[in-house]
C-alpha cells in the first residue's frame, strides 16, 4: 500500500499546484467582476443585441449553460491599459465564438473562431481560444462575445496580460504533458506485459487507458490541433466517438479484470447490457445530431461509471482480491468523471477541479490499476509458481508411485528378482541389438518345491525361495558370458523369477560352450541342498536351455522351448538338457502330427509289422514281435516316436488296446497258415499305471482262450525303473493270470539286480547296443556272457536283439543265448509278407533235408 499512498500524494500535490497556477494569476491579470448575458436572436448584429433589453448578470464568474440549442451574447467592460491583453476562453469545444472589441461604443476589432472552423483561423496556435487585443488609456472598452455550440455551452473567460498568460500556459502545458506522459507510460508498460503474457485483460486495459488519453486530448482540443487541423467535421466526430468508446472499453476491461462472469454473474449481465448500449451510442454518432449524440453518450457514461463504482465494493466484500484496487482506482476516476460530466450539463460552476476532474481521476486510476495489474501479475505468478510447484510435487509423487508400480510390475514381490516381463524385455533387447550373436535362454525349475510346500507350508517355502533366489543369482552371475537382467547402483540381477518354481537366465551361447567345466560346477552348486530351519532341503533343480537363433527367433518361443527342454528325461537324468525339436511334443508340427495320429488310430490306418524270433537250439521261428507302423503316411514316423507321442498325448491307452486286439488277429492268421507261434507286444509304463489295465488283459485273454500264454507283454527295463513299485504290482497281477512277461532293452539302463529278480518275467531281451559290436568289443562280450549266465541262473530265457550277421549268431549260440532277433533273419514285415517269408523258410528247409 506504500506505493499507492505515494502516488496519490504526488497526484494531489500536482493537482493543487495546477489549481494554484490557474486560480491565482499575477498582479497584471484581470478577472471580469461582472459578466452580462443575453440569449441571441437569429441574424442579430452586435449593435442590435446591445440595444435590446433583458441583459442579465451571471451569478458565477464563468458562464455555463450546459447542453442548449441556443446562442448567447456575453458582454463585459475592459479597463484600458497600454499593454497587450489576451482573452482566454479555456473550453475548446465551442462551434463558434464571435469576438467584438468596442471602443466608446464602436467596433474597433472583431474575430471569429470555433471548432467548426479550420484550426488556422485561430489568432494564436493553441488548443483553447486565445484572442489578443489592444486598448488605449482614457477610453472606454467593452468586449462582446456571441457563442454558439451544439454541445455543452460553457465559456470560462479570463483576460490576461500577454506575458503572464504565456507563463501560465507554459505551466499548464507542462502539467498536461505530465498527465499524458503518465498515461503513455502506463500504456506502453501494459503493452509489453500483454505481448509477454498474451492475456486479454492487459490488452483491454491498454485500449481503455488509450481511450481516456484520446478522450481528454480531444476535449482539450489537442487532437484537433495535431491530428486533423483542417477537418473540423472529423474532429467533432472523433469527440462524439471518444466518449462511448472510452466507456465501452472501460466496461470490457472491468468485466475481464474482475472476472464478473465467474464472480458476479448478475452484475455481469447488467455490464453486458451497458456494453450493448454504448455500442449503440457509437453507432448513433453517425446518425444523430451532435447535441443529441453527445448528451446520450454522457448520459450513458454516468450510470456506467456508477455501475462499476458499485461493482468494485460488492466484489471487495466477497473477497475478490483484485476488487480492492479496482474500487479505489475506479472511485477516483468516477468522482473526476462525474464532476466533469455534471459541469458539462451546467449543474456545477466551472473551476479547475470541475474542468480537470476527469484528467486527475483518470491519471490516478491509470496509476492505481497499473499497480493492481502488477500486483495481479505478481499474485498470478506466485499462484502459478505455487501451482507449478504443487504440480511438480504431484508429478514427482506420481512419478515415484509410477516407478514403484513399475518396479513392482517388473519384479517378483516374493524374491525381488526381475519377473517374466523384465526377462522378456531383456531378451527382446538383446535380439534387437545383437541379432547375429547366439544367446542361450536357460530355465531352472525347482522340481522339489511342491513337496517342500506340502511339508513346511507356504510361508516357509516363501522364505526358502528368497534364500534360493539370492544363492542361485550369485551362482549364475559367475557363469562365463552371463547377461545381466538388471543392474542398478544398489543391486545386480542375473536371474529372473518367471514363476515360484521357475527361474530364468541368459548367457552368450558361444562363450559358455567354450567353458564346459563352469557348467558342471554351476550344476553341482545349484543341486546342493539349502540349509533352512536346521534342515538340508534339496530343491532338485532341472535346467532346460534353448538357443537363439538355432531353436527359435522370438522371445516367447525361446522361453517355451527352454521349458520343454527342462521337462525332458535328459534334464531329469543330468539336471541339464538342451532343446531338441524331435522331442518337442508341443510344436505346431507335433500338434498336427498328434491330430493326424489320433485320426489314423480312429480310422484303423495303423498296421502291425512283425519281426520273427529264432530259437538257436532248434533253428525254428518260435515267435514274432509286433511293431507298430503307419504305412499310409508320406513321411514315415519311427515306431518309438509314435509311442512317445502317444504317451505324451494320452493316446497310449487306446493304442495299446488296439495293438493287443490286432495281435490276436495276427495270431489267428498265423495259426490258420500253420504257424502257431507266440506274439510279443510292447506295453508302456503308462499302461502299468492304469489301475484297470491288468483286468482288461485278463478279460481279453478270457475272451480268446486259444491265445492264452502265447501273447507276451514286453516292458522296457528303463520304463519300469521310473515307477518300480507300481510297475512291479501291475506285472505281478498280470503274471497271476498267466500272462507271459518279457523285459525289453535289458542293459541299456541302470537296473537294480535286487529289483530285477523280483520281476515275474520269463524272458530277458538284451539291448541291441550290447550286441552291435559284440564281435569287436571284448568288454561287450564279457557283459553279454555275464548277462546270459545270470539270467539263466534266475530262470529267464535270453533273447538277443539286433543280430545282423552270421558270425554274431554263432557267437551268441556259443555263449548259450536262447533266441535272436534282427535283420539277419529279416526286417519287420507286414503279416502277409511274413507269412510268405515263413512259407519260403519252411520250403527251403525241406529242400535241404530232401
Amino acid at each position: 500500500m506504500r506505493p499507492i499512498a505515494l502516488l496519490i500524494t504526488l497526484a494531489v500535490t500536482l493537482s493543487l499546484l495546477a489549481f494554484q497556477v490557474h486560480s491565482e494569476p499575477g498582479s497584471s491579470s484581470w478577472l471580469p467582476p461582472k459578466i452580462s448575458y443575453l440569449q441571441s436572436a437569429e441574424e442579430e448584429t452586435v449593435h442590435e443585441a446591445l440595444a435590446r433589453s433583458g441583459w442579465q448578470t451571471l451569478p458565477e464568474s464563468s458562464p455555463n449553460f450546459g447542453y442548449v440549442n441556443n446562442a448567447f451574447w456575453f458582454r463585459m467592460d475592459v479597463p484600458s491599459q497600454p499593454d497587450r491583453q489576451i482573452l482566454d476562453i479555456s473550453y475548446p469545444l465551442l462551434d463558434s465564438v464571435e469576438f467584438f472589441l468596442l471602443e466608446d461604443g464602436e467596433i474597433r476589432d472583431q474575430t471569429r473562431v470555433g471548432d467548426s472552423l479550420p484550426f488556422e483561423h485561430r489568432p494564436l496556435n493553441h488548443p483553447t481560444f486565445l484572442i489578443p487585443f489592444q486598448t488605449e488609456s482614457g477610453k472606454h472598452y467593452e468586449i462582446v462575445l456571441r457563442v454558439d455550440s451544439h454541445g455543452s455551452l460553457q465559456v470560462p473567460i479570463r483576460i490576461w496580460a500577454q506575458n503572464e498568460l504565456f507563463d501560465a500556459i507554459a505551466v499548464e502545458d507542462q502539467l498536461h504533458s505530465l498527465y499524458y506522459g503518465v498515461l503513455i507510460t502506463v500504456i506502453f508498460f501494459n503493452v509489453f506485459i500483454f505481448l509477454a503474457l498474451r492475456e486479454l485483460t492487459y490488452l483491454l486495459y491498454v485500449l481503455s487507458t488509450f481511450s481516456y488519453l484520446f478522450l481528454l486530448a480531444a476535449l482539450r482540443g489537442v487532437t484537433f490541433q495535431i491530428l486533423w487541423p483542417d477537418n473540423p467535421v472529423l474532429h467533432n466526430q472523433s469527440v462524439l466517438l471518444a466518449i462511448p468508446s472510452a466507456m465501452l472499453l472501460t466496461l470490457l476491461f472491468g468485466r475481464s479484470f474482475l472476472r464478473l462472469r465467474d464472480n458476479a454473474p448478475r452484475i455481469d449481465l447488467v455490464v453486458r447490457l451497458f456494453i450493448a448500449l454504448n455500442l449503440a451510442a457509437i453507432a448513433g454518432t453517425f446518425v444523430l445530431d451532435y447535441n443529441t449524440s453527445i448528451r446520450l453518450s454522457v448520459a450513458l457514461a454516468i450510470p456506467g461509471c456508477l455501475l462499476m463504482t458499485f461493482t468494485g465494493p460488492v466484489l471487495w466484500m466477497r473477497g475478490v482480491p483484485q476488487a480492492m484496487f479496482y474500487t479505489i482506482a475506479w472511485g477516483l476516476l468516477t468522482i473526476g468523471s462525474a464532476i466533469t460530466a455534471t459541469n458539462k450539463y451546467g449543474w456545477i460552476p466551472t473551476n479547475f477541479v470541475t474542468t480537470y476532474g476527469m484528467e486527475i481521476g483518470s491519471a490516478l486510476e491509470a496509476i492505481l490499476l497499473t499497480i493492481a495489474l502488477a500486483a495481479r501479475l505478481y499474485q498470478e505468478r506466485a499462484g502459478k509458481m505455487l501451482a507449478r510447484e504443487a504440480e511438480l510435487n504431484a508429478m514427482a509423487a506420481r512419478r515415484k508411485a509410477e516407478l514403484r508400480m513399475m518396479d513392482q510390475a517388473l519384479h517378483s514381490p516374493l524374491t525381488g528378482l526381475p519377473n517374466r516381463t523384465s526377462f522378456e524385455m531383456v531378451i527382446n533387447d538383446l535380439i534387437n541389438r545383437e541379432p547375429k550373436k547366439r544367446h542361450a535362454i536357460g530355465i531352472i525349475y525347482l522340481t522339489n518345491l511342491q513337496a517342500i510346500t506340502k511339508t513346511l507350508g507356504h510361508r516357509n517355502t516363501d522364505r526358502l525361495l528368497e534364500l534360493a533366489a539370492s544363492r542361485f543369482n550369485s551362482i549364475i552371475s559367475e557363469l562365463p558370458g552371463v547377461r545381466p537382467i538388471e543392474v542398478t547402483d544398489q543391486r545386480s540381477f542375473h536371474l529372473a523369477s518367471l514363476e515360484p518354481a521357475a527361474l530364468g537366465f541368459i548367457v552368450d551361447a558361444d562363450v559358455i560352450a567354450a567353458a564346459p567345466r563352469s557348467i558342471v560346477l554351476a550344476l553341482e552348486q545349484l543341486g546342493e541342498p539349502i540349509d533352512y530351519l536346521g534342515m538340508q532341503l534339496p530343491l532338485d533343480p532341472q535346467t532346460g536351455v534353448s538357443i537363439y537363433p538355432d531353436h527359435a527367433q522370438d522371445t516367447n518361443a525361446l522361453i517355451r522351448r527352454a521349458y520343454i527342454a527342462q521337462e525332458s528325461d535328459e534334464a531329469r537324468d543330468r539336471s541339464l538338457a538342451y532343446y531338441q525339436p524331435s522331442r518337442d511334443s508341443y510344436s505346431a508340427d507335433r500338434l498336427t502330427l498328434v491330430s493326424e495320429f489320433r485320426q489314423a488310430l480312429r480310422d484303423n490306418e495303423l498296421a502291425l509289422y512283425l519281426q520273427p524270433k529264432l530259437c538257436l537250439k532248434s533253428d525254428e521261428i518260435i515267435g514274432v514281435e509286433a511293431l507298430i507302423r503307419w504305412p499310409g503316411r508320406k513321411v514315415p514316423i519311427p515306431a518309438d516316436e509314435l509311442v512317445v507321442i502317444a504317451e505324451q498325448t494320452g493316446l497310449i491307452k487306446p493304442l495299446t488296446r488296439w495293438v493287443l486286439e490286432q495281435s490276436l488277429v495276427v495270431r489267428n492268421a498265423l495259426i490258420e497258415r500253420g504257424y502257431p507261434i507266440g506274439v510279443s507286444v510292447n506295453i508302456s509304463p503308462n499302461n502299468l499305471r492304469e489301475p484297470e489295465f491288468p483286468l482288461y488283459v485278463q478279460r481279453l485273454m478270457a475272451a480268446h482262450p486259444r491265445h492264452r500264454g502265447q501273447i507276451i507283454l514286453e516292458v522296457t527295463e528303463t520304463s519300469m525303473m521310473l515307477d518300480p513299485l507300481n510297475s512291479l504290482r501291475a506285472l505281478q497281477s498280470l503274471d497271476a493270470t498267466g500272462i507271459p512277461l518279457s523285459i525289453d532293452d535289458f542293459g541299456s539302463g541302470y537296473s537294480s539286480l535286487s529289483y530285477i529278480k523280483q520281476l515275474p518275467a520269463k524272458e530277458i531281451k538284451i539291448d541291441r547296443s550290447l550286441i552291435h559290436d559284440l564281435l569287436n568289443e571284448s568288454e561287450d562280450r564279457v557283459i553279454v556272457q555275464t548277462t546270459i549266465d545270470m539270467c539263466h541262473s534266475l530262470g529267464y530265457q535270453v533273447v538277443a536283439e539286433g543280430v545282423e550277421n552270421e558270425a554274431t549268431r554263432a557267437l551268441l549260440k556259443s555263449m548259450g543265448c536262447d533266441m535272436i532277433q534282427g535283420y539277419l533273419l529279416t526286417p519287420p514285415l507286414p503279416l502277409r509278407e511274413l507269412q510268405n517269408w515263413l512259407d519260403n523258410r519252411v520250403s527251403g528247409a525241406a529242400r535241404q533235408i530232401g
